[in-house]
């Protein structure tokens, strides 16, 4: 069942929450050994709210939009009470003393929060292999990674463990572990979504968005968690646009460009091929679809893995070992911090904070950090450009289907081209999405992506949902 289907199911009192609930944890207790989507199930906590939802329906009372509903969060998303980890050793057994924006305004929805996902060390990484509790598998093929860095939260909703959950993109960590494990991935545009209680990676870049099975699930989610909160200084004063009033619309009429970068060298052609086979889909269903030159997202790599560092460098010098999270012990308060931080941080984590450190560096600030920032410029000013001809912009969302543990590790540069189609809308700013559409030879899952400018998240659900139907999905 959807997420829709079990809500209105509940809601009209057709099945229990709990039943509900029971279902998904079976699955979970199936699987989950194998997969390890999740570094903790609340299963205690799961119960006792779906029992709530329950009994609001009995008063003759509407629990919320996704009544019963199963839901996995990201572990970099505070949830109070509950440890939060960020699947580092540093916060290990940490319990935040609040819940992010999001997790309580899914909880007012009637959502049931099952658990907590694996992901990379604070986010960062694209296989979900740089996580201190051990790798994350793809359902699909447990040899492949699920991507990353939200790669449990993916996983969750491939393995069918929730039919939605939560993740958050600072570079692509939403949008290509959902093209990686075949399901829909949402990168709202900056500020509509709150950040509150996202543990900061890239603060300028990082952006929470759902995961989904369905593009209506995805659409009905965004609309809960988004819309403006007071506790997010970046937060825009507006709702989330009500996307599902649109997904019937279809494209006829609509702008479409397909973004001639992000094409060529480094994407695998059956990929390249599924991408044009959604132009195709759209074209057939009455979009105007032509190429487009985005010429300055050929630098958004390297702008991004100096401006991300940067801001990592900054964001995760409070982890001390003074105010909260992992002590080490030593003689002095100076050896402490090293001892800290040394044991607590892995290798991926440490090799981004001492070049953020480096960038911001006296005498090489203006050289690479001011440098990245001018060249975030020209990628938004060419988005702009290429936004005033077009509604919407087409392209692969990974360059590659899934690859096998150890692929791409030992290389980081390797590694970090897995982000290079989904990294400019970050820098931009703007919303993107991905859908699955097709796989590829090995039998595994490729996903399409939607970009779109700020605020244009109606066209850009419009064009999923016929990108989504067109794939055989749902209606």
């Amino acid at each position: 069942m959807t997420a829709r289907e079990i809500a209105n199911a509940v809601r009209a009192g057709e099945r229990s929450a709990v039943e509900i609930l029971d279902e998904h944890l079976r699955r979970i207790a199936e699987r989950e050994p194998e997969i390890h989507a999740f570094n903790l199930v609340t299963e205690d906590h799961a119960r006792a709210t779906a029992a709530a939802v329950d009994a609001a329906v009995a008063a003759g009372q509407d629990p919320g939009p996704l009544a019963g509903v199963p839901v996995a969060i990201k572990d970099n998303l505070c949830t109070r009470g509950i440890p939060t980890t960020c699947s580092s050793k540093i916060l290990d057994g940490w319990r935040p003393p609040y819940d992010a924006t999001v997790v309580t305004r899914l909880a007012a929805a009637g959502a049931v929060a099952v658990g907590k996902t694996n992901l990379d060390e604070f986010a960062m990484g694209s296989s979900t292999e740089n996580s201190a509790f051990g790798p994350t598998r793809n359902p699909h093929d447990t040899t492949r990674v699920p991507g990353g860095s939200s790669g449990g939260s993916a996983a969750a909703v491939a393995a069918g463990f929730t039919p939605i959950s939560l993740g958050s993109d600072t570079g692509g960590s939403i949008r290509q572990p959902a093209a990686l494990c075949g399901v829909v991935g949402v990168k709202p545009t900056y500020g509509l979504v709150s950040r509150f209680g996202l543990i900061a990676f890239g603060s300028s870049l990082d952006q929470v968005g759902p995961f989904a099975t369905t593009v209506a699930d995805a659409a009905l989610v965004c609309e809960v968690i988004g819309g403006h909160d007071a506790g997010d200084s970046t937060s825009l004063p507006q709702a989330f646009p009500a996307v599902s009033e649109h997904l019937d619309d279809g494209v006829s009429g609509l702008r479409v460009g397909i973004v001639t970068e992000m094409m060529g060298e480094g994407i695998a052609p059956e990929v390249a091929a599924q991408v044009r086979a959604a132009a195709d889909a759209l074209a057939a269903a009455g979009a105007t679809v032509e190429e487009v030159s985005v010429p300055a997202v050929t630098y958004g790599l390297s702008s991004y893995y100096l401006v991300a560092p940067a801001e990592a460098s900054s964001n995760l010098a409070r982890y001390d070992g003074v105010r909260f999270g992992q002590r080490v012990e030593a003689a002095t308060t100076g050896e402490m911090m090293t001892a800290t931080r040394t044991a607590g941080f892995g290798d991926e984590v440490k090799r981004r904070i001492m070049l953020g450190t480096f960038v911001l560096s006296a005498g090489y600030y203006d050289a690479f950090y001011g440098t990245a920032l001018k060249v975030r410029t020209l990628i938004r000013r060419d988005f702009d450009a290429a936004y005033e001809k077009f509604d919407v912009l087409l392209s692969p969302t990974s360059p590659t289907t899934a690859f096998a543990f150890g692929d791409k590790t030992a290389d980081p540069l390797a590694m970090y081209l897995n982000d290079v189609c989904t990294i400019p809308t970050n820098l931009a700013g703007h919303a993107a999405m991905s859908v699955p559409f097709g796989v590829g030879a090995d039998g595994l899952p490729i996903g399409v992506q939607i970009l779109a400018p700020a605020l244009g998240e109606v066209p850009m659900f419009r064009a999923a949902a016929v990108l989504e139907a067109a794939a055989g999905g749902a209606k």
